[in-house]
């Protein structure tokens, strides 16, 4: 199976153009090649066109939460890259979503802590951060070892919105 010079998908035999980022194939591109550098191309599953590796593209996914899991989504198509974007959508976008709430709920109580100092509010709100704190440390480590881990429910909602990866 031929590999694309450009991006590193894989391209049908005799293709004249890589389906994926549409550089020219064959010997134009074979020749286009500098002395002394190979034209063979790179596997897909190394390096993308960034030049980051699959591990620390999964890994940057997290780095700022749902935001840079949008960015990744949109501008890496490799599986293993995607399925930690959409993941990080999901995750943080939704304990974004759900501080967000708890804010509106609890209102003023979240910072004032009532008249005792202490609030039901000021308690959950502090859970979910913590919650977000040690999920941001755990999906970094797990992408930047090459695994797969899948949050129970996001994955599951992540491969509904998103398509699996």
């Amino acid at each position: 199976m031929a590999f694309c010079a450009k991006c590193g998908s894989a391209v049908e035999a005799g293709s004249p153009f890589c389906s994926s980022c549409g550089a020219p194939q064959g010997a134009a591109s074979a020749s286009a090649a500098p002395a002394g550098v190979s034209a063979a191309p790179v596997p897909s599953t190394t390096v993308a066109q960034s030049g980051l590796s699959e591990n620390a593209a999964g890994a940057l996914c997290y780095l700022v939460g749902w935001v840079t899991g949008l960015v990744f989504f949109l501008i890496d198509k490799r599986p293993y890259v995607r399925f930690h974007a959409a993941q990080s959508i999901v995750v943080f976008g939704g304990l974004h979503i759900l501080l967000i709430a708890f804010g509106m709920f609890f209102g003023f109580s979240l910072f004032s802590g009532g008249l005792t100092g202490f609030s039901v509010g000021m308690m959950l709100y502090s859970l979910v951060n913590l919650l977000a704190l040690i999920l941001w440390v755990l999906l970094m480590i797990k992408a930047s070892q090459g695994s797969k881990f899948r949050v129970p429910v996001a994955a599951d909602i992540a491969d509904q919105l998103f398509g699996k990866s």
